[in-house]
């Protein structure tokens, strides 16, 4: 029987093998998220949050780095540029965060499309925590059509898994003589 570090190249798994992240990356995506979020789309149902996405998808793979504090100061943001309730989005992004961390640990065991399954009711409760102050407040409810944008975030996460990991992924080595 052979040693397991003899063993033929193709039978170690190297894709899941992954660089370590670089930190001017997480917030470069988390800026261009924010800007991408900035754009002025209105009140167009099925646009997803890639603010909400792309924090999610840190505060999971990087928990140290991304956590509550960094959504709070990106929900306070978007509740100034929207003319929002200010902390409406705070709330919202500190709660989905916050519910993100919980589950960390889990995700990383589960293929992309059953991670966007456990994310979807990430999604679905920070998306209702917004409508429901703004419901209460303003004294109107929009209907179950935002909902949409929950389903959509979550059909995305495995493309933005995808995309966010692109720059950690290791290039394949034919070099045989080392283990890993």
């Amino acid at each position: 029987m052979k040693a397991p570090s003899t063993l033929p190249r193709s039978r170690v798994p190297t894709e899941h093998l992954l660089l370590p992240v670089e930190p001017r990356f997480i917030w470069l995506t988390l800026f261009l998220a924010w800007l991408l979020n900035l754009l002025p789309w209105g009140q167009v149902g099925g646009i997803p949050d890639a603010l909400a996405i792309c924090l999610v998808f840190w505060s999971v793979h990087e928990p140290r780095r991304v956590g509550m504090l960094t959504a709070f100061v990106f929900g306070i943001l978007m509740d100034v540029h929207g003319s929002a309730r200010l902390g409406e989005h705070a709330l919202s992004y500190t709660l989905m965060v916050y519910l993100a961390l919980l589950m960390h640990r889990r995700l990383s065991w589960f293929s992309p499309w059953l991670q966007a399954l456990h994310v979807l009711p990430v999604f679905f409760v920070s998306e209702l925590t917004v409508f429901s102050i703004r419901g209460w407040l303003d004294g109107t409810w929009p209907g179950w059509w935002w909902a949409l944008n929950s389903v959509i975030s979550a059909l995305l996460w495995p493309l933005a898994g995808w995309i966010l990991q692109a720059p950690q992924r290791r290039p394949v080595d034919p070099d045989d003589t080392r283990p890993i």
